[in-house]
């Protein structure tokens, strides 16, 4: 399997009182992401509040999102991760029968198990099925990291062929590069150009939720050595990446600007809560700001 450009980090829609799963809105979002030129996207992940959907909840999303998504010619990256190694055999088991064609696989949460119980995990997992499987390492959220030693040994299993980086740097980026054959994608949409600068394929992006036309087209622009072009568009959208990612825990930011763009009902579920009215007004600006600029604008910058 071959991973490059822009795998949107798809929110999961809400009904406006968090009740339910809106699947409608799920295949209309996908349907745009379609339209906006993205290679694929990622259903369950963090931006898609994994932790608060219910079991049957989020089969309903792989599925619906598989299904609509092969429609409409993308590739599907199901979040199937787990902190519970028979859960994330079970998910990925899922996945696989549901006609997903990657699993996205986070590093053990919360327990923070070591480098040899990390590599175990992941090993049980790439063991279980053919499904191809990218590894995410995101410290921050998870509270431990995957070593690099633990990364080259993952890296000789053949199901295990990318990894999302969200170490926030690009010191782990460069090694995993330098002495392996995995792909990376860019985990951090602040992040997603200079990664792709020094070997990064791609993005699992927050900011193509909104403008998946943009990301692409910066991604593109990296592939085909159109630096200058790629870097005006990393300035244009730097601080709406930046803001959707730190004025609220995601996916709040991302959610309140696609409900202000009227295309999501903007509910979270608890232990999120909607944001305060500072942050809502602040994203209305930078939406005005960023919508307002058109493209040849961007590519002439």
């Amino acid at each position: 399997m071959e991973l490059q450009g822009v795998y949107t980090a798809l929110v999961t829609p809400f009904t406006e009182d968090d009740s339910a799963v809106d699947l409608s809105r799920l295949q209309q979002q996908i349907v745009h992401q379609a339209e906006g030129g993205v290679a694929g996207v990622v259903p369950s992940g963090t931006t898609g509040e994994s932790p608060t959907l219910s079991q049957s909840e989020w089969q309903q999303v792989i599925e619906t999102t598989v299904r609509t998504a092969h429609q409409n010619g993308l590739t599907v990256i199901a979040g199937t991760g787990s902190n519970n190694t028979s859960h994330a055999v079970s998910q990925h088991l899922f996945a696989h029968q549901a006609g997903a064609d990657a699993s996205l696989q986070v590093i053990p949460y919360y327990n923070k198990p070591s480098q040899e119980g990390m590599y175990r995990h992941f090993m049980t997992l790439a063991d279980s099925c053919e499904l191809p499987i990218v590894l995410y390492n995101i410290p921050g959220r998870a509270g431990a990291s995957l070593s690099q030693e633990t990364i080259r040994r993952l890296a000789h299993h053949p199901q295990i062929q990318a990894i999302k980086d969200a170490t926030g740097g690009l010191e782990f980026l460069h090694d995993t590069v330098l002495y392996t054959d995995l792909t990376v994608l860019s985990g951090d949409d602040p992040l997603t150009f200079p990664m792709l600068t020094v070997g990064a394929r791609g993005v699992v992006s927050v900011v193509s939720n909104i403008l998946p036309d943009q990301v692409t087209a910066m991604c593109r622009a990296c592939s085909d050595g159109d630096w200058e072009t790629a870097r005006a568009i990393h300035y244009h959208l730097y601080p709406l990446a930046r803001d959707l990612l730190t004025l609220d825990s995601n996916p709040v930011p991302v959610k309140s600007a696609l409900h202000l763009l009227g295309r999501d009902s903007g509910a979270v579920r608890p232990p999120l809560c909607k944001p305060s009215d500072e942050v809502i007004e602040r994203l209305k600006k930078r939406l005005d700001t960023i919508l307002n600029d058109s493209a040849s604008e961007i590519s002439s910058a």
